[in-house]
């Protein structure tokens, strides 16, 4: 494996890994907030990749794609939070768990209504379909290099976000104590809200901006909801830093297996959850 070779594999891991995290920080914030298991989480990552397909086969513009699907998203965690996931929040897991698997069950069927059971595809956006060559041989698609950007940049706002304003604060406040928090005042039902409908935003945009970059099939919400409760579970639970640094290590086990050992390949990411969680069960950065 010669260094350009290592290096593009490199990229595409961090790629698919910061993909990852804009689906698995809504995931871990939801439970660690809301203290619910939402197996339907992965279900708005399929919501946001044939909403692109939908919205760039009427439009042809993949730019109103993103500016309209992400809202739609964002519209749709605000109406099942209000109508459904609130109920839940002084249940048993095992109640949430039945609830959110039913969404999934819905989720599909409404897809396979709407779009039927074929595999569909999104064209590269016109503005990003050069590559970069790097050798006579070896080229990078710019497009992969604008997600990871658009990717990184999120990540910078919901740090800031996170760290440094009071909504943060309440945040990281509500997913260590959240009684506390609203016996101290805060409309934790509002909040509870925000963070669902969010979530479901970023798992959405994941879903749009990567529906270029992969087939869209019925069933793929179910494949991705799978590596990001991997993510969740190597982080710590209801942490967004241990969330990111989990992400980059499974898109990079994941992008080398497939490389190295492609007959392994699907069993990379869950030796890195073993190893970690032989070492710290609480996950990296969880509370033990």
């Amino acid at each position: 494996m010669d260094w350009l070779f290592f290096l593009i594999q490199v990229l595409n891991g961090v790629q698919y890994g910061l993909l990852l995290f804009l689906i698995a920080s809504g995931l871990t914030l939801v439970f660690g907030i809301l203290q619910v298991i939402n197996l339907a989480h992965g279900s708005f990552y399929m919501v946001g990749a044939y909403l692109a397909f939908w919205l760039v086969s009427q439009t042809g513009n993949f730019a109103i794609a993103v500016v309209a699907g992400v809202p739609l998203a964002v519209l749709l965690g605000f109406l099942i939070e209000r109508l459904m996931i609130r109920f839940l929040y002084e249940r048993d897991h095992l109640t949430q768990v039945l609830l959110t698997y039913g969404l999934i069950l819905i989720f599909n069927e409404a897809q396979r209504l709407l779009f039927g059971s074929d595999v569909h595809g999104v064209p590269t956006p016109a503005l990003f379909t050069a590559s970069i060559p790097l050798t006579d041989n070896l080229q990078y698609p710019v497009y992969r290099i604008v997600v990871s950007v658009i990717c990184l940049v999120l990540v910078a706002i919901m740090a800031l976000v996170i760290q440094k304003t009071r909504l943060g604060m309440y945040i990281r406040a509500g997913s260590t104590n959240r009684e506390m928090v609203q016996l101290l005042g805060v409309d934790m039902s509002r909040l509870s809200t925000f963070v669902f409908a969010a979530g479901a935003g970023l798992a959405a945009l994941a879903g749009i901006i990567s529906a270029p970059l992969s087939s869209i099939y019925p069933g793929i919400g179910e494949n991705i909801l799978i590596v990001c409760f991997v993510i969740v579970v190597i982080g710590g639970i209801g942490s967004i830093k241990g969330a990111f640094i989990a992400a980059l290590l499974v898109g990079l086990a994941d992008t080398f297996g497939k490389v190295l050992v492609p007959e392994f390949a699907s069993v990379a990411v869950y030796a890195v959850m073993a190893v970690i969680l032989l070492w710290r069960p609480q996950g990296l950065f969880g509370r033990a």
